[in-house]
C-alpha cells in the first residue's frame, strides 16, 4: 500500500475498523472501498472470490428524495421481511454484492448508495450521521419500504444504523452490526492517537488536493502525485465496471463527500458510545472480526483491540435481546470475507424479533 506523498507509511488492517478514517495508508484505500474492493487479511480468499456483477456498472432505481436530489437503491428477492443494508464510510451498495444475494432467498433484501457515492445524487454539507440518517428515513418512506425492517450496517454503518434505530424505533425490527469501529481510541492507545492526530493533517491536505484537482477536471492525472487519487483498478471487476467506477471517482462530489465524512468521523470515533443509547429489547447482533488488527504495530495492537471490545461491549449492553458473535477467518470486511456469516446472523436476528418480549 502506498503511503501519502512525503507521509511515512504505517499499513495497519485496523485501518478498515476505524472506518477508513484511520488510515496509516495512502488514498488509494479510498479507490478499494468505493469500489467494494476491500482486501482482507488472507489474500488467498480475495483471490478466489468471484467477480463484482456488471449489474454495478448502471444505476438500478434512482429514488427520488426531492430538491433534485436522488439516492440508487439495489432490492432484491421477495418476503414479508425487508432487509436494508447500510454501507461503511466511503462504501457504495457494491461492498453488498456477496451478501446481498445470498440473503435474497430468505427475505427482500435493498442496499444503497448515500449521497455522494456511486450513483446518487450529492447530499448536503456536513455529511454526518444526522445527514446520513435523515437521507435514510426519506429513502425508506419514498421507496415505500415496508417497516419494520431488519437493518445491517457494517463499520461507519453500524453507527447509522444505530442513530437510526435510536430516532426511528418503531421502523426497526433488529439490528445486525459487522465490526463495529473503536471509540474513545484514545483512552486506550493514546500513542496511536497522537500518531493519529499528526497524519491526519497531512492526510487531509492531500485529499484537498485530489478534490481541486476533481473540481478542474484534472483526474485521471498522470501527475506522480494525483496519480495517487484514484488508485488502480479492481482486479475483481470488469473493465465497464473499473471504467465506471473510474468517473464516480473523478467527481468533485465524490471528493466533497469523502472529506466531510471523515472530518466528521475524526469526531465520532474520539467519543465514547453515548452513556444514554438505549434500543430497549430490540434484537441486536454485534459480528466481531478476529483479523481487524492483525497487522496493527506490537505496540498498538492491544490497546487497539481493548479500545473495540469495550465499545462492543457497551453497544450489546444497549439492547435487552442482544449478543457478540466472534467470527473467525475474517478481516473487519465480514461481509467480503465470510459473507455466510452475515445471513447467518440475519437469518437469526429475524427469528429473535419474531420472538421478541413487546
Amino acid at each position: 500500500m502506498k503511503g501519502l506523498p512525503g507521509t511515512p507509511v504505517q499499513a495497519i488492517d485496523g485501518r478498515h475498523a476505524l472506518n477508513r478514517m484511520y488510515l496509516k495508508a495512502g488514498s488509494a484505500l479510498l479507490l478499494t472501498v468505493a469500489l467494494g474492493q476491500a482486501r482482507a487479511a488472507d489474500t488467498n480468499a480475495v483471490a478466489t472470490s468471484p467477480h463484482m456483477p456488471d449489474a454495478y456498472a448502471q444505476p438500478a432505481k434512482l429514488v427520488d428524495l426531492g430538491h433534485g436530489r436522488h439516492l440508487n437503491l439495489r432490492c432484491s428477492g421477495r418476503g414479508s421481511q425487508t432487509v436494508v443494508l447500510e454501507a461503511g464510510a466511503t462504501a457504495d451498495s457494491s461492498t453488498w454484492y456477496k451478501v446481498q444475494p445470498l440473503l435474497a432467498a430468505h427475505a427482500r433484501v435493498c442496499a444503497y448508495d448515500r449521497a455522494g457515492f456511486g450513483f446518487s445524487s450529492e447530499g448536503p454539507l456536513p455529511r454526518n450521521l444526522d445527514a446520513d440518517v435523515a437521507d435514510l428515513h426519506a429513502l425508506i418512506q419514498r421507496a415505500g419500504l415496508t417497516t419494520p425492517l431488519v437493518m445491517v450496517g457494517h463499520s461507519l454503518g453500524s453507527n447509522i444504523v444505530r442513530r437510526y434505530a435510536s430516532r426511528y424505533p418503531i421502523d426497526v425490527s433488529a439490528m445486525v452490526l459487522l465490526d463495529p469501529p473503536a471509540q474513545d481510541i484514545g483512552r486506550f492507545a493514546p500513542a496511536w492517537q497522537k500518531d493519529e492526530d499528526t497524519l491526519s493533517v497531512q492526510r487531509f491536505a492531500f485529499l484537498h488536493r485530489c478534490e481541486a484537482a476533481a473540481e478542474k477536471r484534472q483526474l485521471p492525472s498522470n501527475d506522480p502525485q494525483l496519480s495517487h487519487c484514484l488508485g488502480e483498478a479492481n482486479p475483481l471487476a470488469s473493465p465497464r465496471l473499473n471504467a465506471v467506477n473510474l468517473a464516480h471517482l473523478s467527481r468533485p462530489a465524490f471528493w466533497h463527500t469523502v472529506l466531510s465524512v471523515l472530518q466528521d468521523n475524526a469526531r465520532v470515533f474520539k467519543q465514547p458510545v453515548p452513556a444514554g443509547e438505549t434500543h430497549g429489547p430490540t434484537p441486536l447482533i454485534v459480528l466481531s472480526a478476529a483479523n481487524t488488527y492483525a497487522d496493527a504495530q506490537p505496540r498498538d495492537r492491544k490497546g487497539l483491540e481493548e479500545a473495540r471490545a469495550h465499545t462492543q461491549a457497551q453497544i450489546v449492553a444497549t439492547s435487552s435481546h442482544s449478543r457478540l458473535v466472534r467470527v473467525p477467518d475474517t478481516s473487519h470486511d465480514i461481509q467480503i470475507d465470510r459473507p455466510e456469516a452475515v445471513v447467518k446472523a440475519v437469518e437469526q436476528a429475524m427469528q429473535m424479533a419474531r420472538h421478541a418480549p413487546e
